[in-house]
């Protein structure tokens, strides 16, 4: 009998993906959508003195913020909980 390899000796036949569209999907289809890749290059490259990830205004900046406030938030949680376990406890 002995042992049976694991692994099938016969590759399979490869599978090529395609960038065309199919045939019978018609072209206006609404999650092909319009691009906006030139209009998104504009912001982005706008020479205003602003950091690449606040370039979007408000939406940009508030989640910045809520990210520094968790992180901040975050570090002093974990620094109090150090000191607080290194006491010694009372019994």
């Amino acid at each position: 009998q002995g042992l049976k390899p694991l692994v099938p000796t016969e590759s399979s036949a490869p599978i090529f993906g395609t960038s065309k569209l199919s045939p019978d999907l018609p072209a206006t289809d609404p999650f092909l959508g319009i691009n906006k890749v030139p209009d998104l290059q504009k912001v982005f490259q706008r020479s205003d003195g602003l950091p690449v990830h606040l370039k979007r205004g408000v939406p940009d900046r508030m989640l910045y913020r809520t990210t520094m406030a968790l992180t901040i938030g975050g570090t002093i949680y974990c620094l109090v909980a150090l000191y607080i376990a290194s006491q010694p406890k009372n019994q």
